[in-house]
C-alpha cells in the first residue's frame, strides 16, 4: 500500500466547537455562503482586458465583471452592455486578428479592432447566426434560416451561398393525364378560337423566353424527410459540405410528471428514449459551388466498416453476414490555405474513430488514423484535431492506452508522436503562429491539471503553471498572458493573472472565494491515498481520518457520480457539499474513503474501460477492496462500514447492498439508476452495447435483477421531475422489493428535483436522512 499524503495547509485541530458548528442545515443551504467563486473567463480582443462570471454581492445570478492586466479592481460591466461585450468575446477573428465578426441580437456585426469603427451588416427580422470570415478572409459568413450567406468586406455585397429546401425536389414532368383527360382537351382547342389563340401566344412567349439569356441560378439542394446537419464551406468558397439525418421510426420517447406545479395541474415533460431505441441515419455530401455537382461521401472505403464486435462471438448462431456499419461524421477540417481537408468518423456501434483525408472535388477518403477499442472508443480529445500546415494535421489518440497528441504528414504518410507516457493530454490548443502547441495534463500526477507549451516539432514541454491542484487556463489573444482559475482540494476557484512564460509568478486576481463564515471552519486538505485492488492495480481514492480521541470505528464509502468522473484529486471538487458532509462525518469520528474506481477520469483507456460490458464488476469490487483497506490499515470494523453515493454512484451502492450485502451494513442510493436498459442510449450503449444485441451485459449490470440480495439498510432518494434518471426506475424498484418481501428499505421522494437538486430544503432533507442512517445503523449503541 502506497499512501501519497498533500502537506498540510496548517495543522488541522478540530476543537469541539468546530464539530458543533458544522451541520447539515449549513453544509446544504445557498452555496453562495462559501463565497465567490469566477467563472467563464473571456479576453478582450485587445489582450488588455479579462472577463469573467462573477457573484460577490450574493445577487440572484452572476454578473460579468472586467478587470485590466494592467492591474486594478475587478469593475461589474454596465447591464446595457453586458450581452454586446459577451457576443464579442463569441466572436471569430481574421487571421490577422485586425477584425473580429459577432452575431448579436439576431444581427451581424464586424469590427474593425484599430479603428474601433463597428459594422451592422445585418439588421432583419429573422436571426442570423454563426458569423465567421471565409473567402480567405474578404468576405463575412453568416447563417441564414439553415442557409449560408457572405457579405464582401470590401464592396458590401451580400450573396446567398447554399439553397437548403425542405421536402422533395419538385417533378419536371407534366402530371399524368386519363385517356379523358386527353380527349377532353383535345375537343376544346377543336371547338373554340380564343382557346387555340391563347394556346398560340402562350407557346411563342415560352420559345422567346427560352431564347434569351439565362441568369446564373444557385442549385437548390432538397431534403427530402431529412433534417440537415454540419453546413461548412471551404476557405475559398468552392465546396460545402452538408449531412443529411433521417429520423429512425416509431421511437418512443420517455415521459416525467411534473406534479408540483404552477397550474395546479399535472404537465408532462418529454425526455430521451431509452437506450436501444431505433437510430436514425446520416448521409454526407460535398457542394462543389464552381462545378454546381453533389457528390455523396461513401463510407465504403472506411477501414475494417464491416467488423463485427467480439462480444459478438457469446451469441452464436447470430447472423454472421457482413455488411457496413452505420456511421457519423464531423468535419471537415479544412488546412490554412484550403488545399487539403480531413473527417473525423464514428461508428455507430462505438468501437471505431476514423480520421480520413477529404478529396473534396470526389468525395473520396483516404485513411490518416484508426482508433479500434472492442469496448468503446474514447477518452480526452477524441474530437479534437487541426492543421499546422498544407501537409500536417494534428489529432489525439489513446492507441497506446493514454490520450496522446500525434501529427501526420499526409505527403510523407508518416505519424509522430509529440507527447508520450502513463498520462493524459486533457487539452489542446494551437498557437495563432502554427509554432507551438498549448497542452493541458496530469502528467505531475493524477490529481493535477497543469499547462504546458510545446513546439509543434516535438521535443520536452515548457511548464507554465506550478501551483499544486488545477489550472483551467485561458490564453490571452496575443499569447503574451495567461488568465485562470485555480484551486486546490480545501480552497474553491480563484482567477489569477500570469505572463506566458515559465516560472512566472502569478498575481491572484480575485479573493472572495471564501466567506469569512466559510474561512472560519479549519476544512481538511484530504488525504490522496492509493490501495492496491484484488487484481493488484493501485486505487487513488480521498481519505478523512479523524483524531484518534474521537474515532467511531465506523467508516463510510462515498461513490461519485457519472461514471467518467474523477474525485481522487487536489482541487475543489464539484461535490463540495459531500466534501463539506465528508468533514462533518470525520469530526464525528467516521472514516471516510471516496474513491476513483475503475471507469473513473483521469487514468488512461484501460481504467475508462475496465467496466465494459459489466457494471458493478469492478467498479464494485473497487469499494469493496477499499473497504477491507479500511479494515486491515485504519482499524475500521468491517460489520460497521456504509456507502453512499448518487446518480452512478447510487447505482453502484445498490450493487453493492444487492451483490455484496455482507460488505456493507447501510447504504444511501440518491438517484440511481436501477436497470441500464431504462436509460440512454449515448451514455449506455458505450458500456454495454444495446439490450436486445447484449442482453448478457445488461442483466449483470442492472440492480433491479438482484434485488434479493438486501440484507442491510436501505434509504433511496430520487427526484419525482429527475429527466436524467427517471423517477419511474426507482418506482420499478421499489415493486420489486415489495413483491421480494424485503424489509430494512425507505424511499424518499423530492417533488420538485430534477438530477441535481436546486432547492436547499431539498439537500438538507436529504443528508439529514443519510446521517441519521448511519448513525443508526453504524454507531454502537
Amino acid at each position: 500500500m502506497k499512501i501519497l499524503t498533500l502537506p498540510l495547509a496548517g495543522a488541522f485541530l478540530a476543537a469541539p466547537a468546530y464539530a458543533q458548528q458544522l451541520t447539515v442545515e449549513k453544509i446544504m443551504r445557498d452555496p453562495k455562503w462559501i463565497g465567490a467563486s469566477p467563472d467563464n473567463i473571456a479576453w478582450g480582443g485587445d489582450s488588455k482586458t479579462v472577463y469573467f462570471s462573477w457573484n460577490p454581492v450574493k445577487a440572484p445570478a452572476d454578473s460579468l465583471y472586467t478587470i485590466a492586466v494592467a492591474g486594478g479592481q475587478p469593475v461589474k460591466t454596465p447591464a446595457a452592455e453586458r450581452t454586446r461585450i459577451q457576443a464579442r468575446n463569441s466572436g471569430s477573428w481574421n487571421k490577422a486578428h485586425t477584425q473580429l465578426v459577432y452575431a448579436w441580437q439576431g444581427d451581424i456585426w464586424l469590427l474593425d479592432a484599430p479603428s474601433g469603427k463597428e459594422t451592422r451588416i445585418t439588421r432583419t427580422a429573422d436571426t442570423e447566426s454563426g458569423a465567421s470570415f471565409g473567402f480567405k478572409d474578404t468576405r463575412v459568413l453568416y447563417s441564414l434560416n439553415r442557409n449560408l450567406f457572405s457579405w464582401s468586406i470590401a464592396g458590401g455585397q451580400t450573396e446567398q451561398l447554399t439553397d437548403f429546401v425542405a421536402g422533395p425536389k419538385p417533378s419536371d414532368k407534366p402530371a399524368p393525364q386519363t385517356p379523358q383527360d386527353k380527349y377532353l382537351q383535345q375537343q376544346q382547342q377543336e371547338l373554340f378560337l380564343v382557346l387555340r389563340e391563347k394556346k398560340a401566344k402562350s407557346d411563342a412567349a415560352t420559345a422567346f423566353n427560352k431564347s434569351l439569356p439565362q441568369p446564373a441560378k444557385l442549385r437548390s439542394l432538397y431534403l427530402d424527410d431529412r433534417s440537415l446537419r454540419d453546413v461548412r464551406i471551404s476557405p475559398d468558397g468552392r465546396f460545402v459540405t452538408y449531412g443529411l439525418y433521417r429520423e429512425a421510426a416509431g421511437v418512443k420517447r420517455g415521459i416525467v410528471p411534473a406534479f408540483v406545479t404552477e397550474s395546479g395541474f399535472t404537465t408532462d415533460i418529454v425526455t430521451y428514449p431509452k437506450t436501444g431505441a431505433p437510430l436514425g441515419a446520416g448521409e454526407y455530401f460535398v457542394y462543389d459551388r464552381q462545378q454546381d455537382t453533389v457528390l455523396p461521401i461513401r463510407m465504403q472505403s472506411l477501414p475494417g466498416i464491416q467488423d463485427k464486435p467480439d462480444y459478438s462471438r457469446a451469441y452464436p448462431g447470430r447472423d454472421s453476414a457482413r455488411k457496413d456499419r452505420s456511421v457519423f461524421m464531423y468535419g471537415p477540417q479544412w488546412s490554412p490555405g484550403g488545399a487539403r481537408a480531413f473527417v473525423t468518423i464514428f461508428s455507430n456501434d462505438n468501437k471505431d474513430r476514423w480520421i480520413m483525408l477529404l478529396d473534396a472535388a470526389t468525395g473520396k477518403l483516404d485513411l490518416i488514423d484508426r482508433l479500434r477499442d472492442e469496448a468503446w472508443v474514447g477518452g480526452p480529445g477524441l474530437y479534437a484535431g487541426g492543421w499546422i500546415d498544407e501537409q500536417t494535421c494534428w489529432f489525439q489518440s489513446e492507441a497506446t492506452g493514454y490520450s496522446h497528441l500525434y501529427t501526420y504528414n499526409v505527403v510523407s504518410r508518416q505519424r509522430k508522436a509529440l507527447t508520450e507516457g502513463n498520462y493524459e493530454v486533457q487539452d489542446v490548443t494551437l498557437s495563432r503562429n502554427r509554432d507551438y502547441f498549448y497542452l493541458q495534463t496530469n502528467e505531475v500526477d493524477p490529481g493535477e491539471k497543469q499547462f504546458y507549451r510545446l513546439s509543434v516539432k516535438g521535443g520536452r514541454a515548457e511548464k507554465l503553471t506550478s501551483m499544486k491542484g488545477a489550472h483551467t487556463v485561458s490564453l490571452s489573444p496575443d499569447e503574451k498572458w495567461l488568465a485562470y482559475r485555480y484551486s486546490a482540494s480545501n480552497k474553491p476557484w480563484e482567477l489569477y493573472l500570469q505572463e506566458n512564460k515559465p516560472g512566472a509568478k502569478p498575481v491572484q486576481v480575485t479573493t472572495l472565494a471564501q466567506s469569512d463564515e466559510f474561512k472560519s471552519y479549519p476544512w481538511r486538505v484530504a488525504n490522496v491515498i492509493t490501495f492496491t485492488a484484488r487484481d493488484g492495480q493501485a486505487v487513488h481514492a480521498r481519505l478523512y481520518t479523524p483524531e484518534a480521541s474521537k474515532k467511531n470505528g465506523a467508516a463510510v464509502v462515498f461513490v461519485h457520480g457519472a461514471g467518467y468522473l474523477q474525485n481522487a484529486h487536489h482541487w475543489w471538487s464539484q461535490y463540495f457539499r459531500e466534501y463539506m458532509f465528508h468533514n462533518l462525518l470525520t469530526d464525528q469520528g467516521y472514516t471516510v474513503l471516496d474513491i476513483d474506481y475503475r471507469g473513473s477520469s483521469g487514468y488512461g483507456r484501460d481504467w475508462r474501460t475496465g467496466i465494459y460490458r459489466y457494471m458493478g464488476g469492478k467498479d464494485l469490487t473497487d469499494q469493496v477492496d477499499g473497504a477491507h483497506f479500511l479494515a486491515k490499515e485504519h482499524g475500521v470494523d468491517p460489520k460497521r462500514i456504509g456507502i453512499y453515493g448518487g446518480s452512478y454512484g447510487g447505482f453502484i451502492t445498490l450493487m453493492a447492498m444487492f451483490t455484496t450485502p455482507d460488505e456493507f451494513a447501510a447504504g444511501a442510493a440518491l438517484r440511481s439508476v436501477t436497470d441500464w436498459a431504462h436509460y440512454n442510449d449515448g451514455y449506455t450503449s458505450d458500456i454495454l452495447n444495446r439490450p436486445y444485441e447484449d442482453s448478457i451485459a445488461f442483466r449483470r449490470s442492472s440492480p433491479i435483477y438482484f434485488a434479493e440480495g438486501l440484507k442491510g439498510r436501505l434509504l433511496m432518494c430520487h427526484g419525482m421531475v429527475d429527466t436524467n434518471v427517471h423517477f419511474s426506475d426507482i418506482v420499478r424498484l421499489s415493486q420489486r422489493l415489495i413483491e421480494l418481501g424485503k424489509d430494512g428499505w425507505e424511499l424518499a421522494v423530492y417533488p420538485v428535483e430534477d438530477h441535481g437538486f436546486t432547492e436547499p430544503t431539498s439537500w438538507t432533507d436529504e443528508y439529514k436522512r443519510i446521517l441519521r442512517l448511519f448513525n443508526d445503523v453504524l454507531l454502537p449503541r
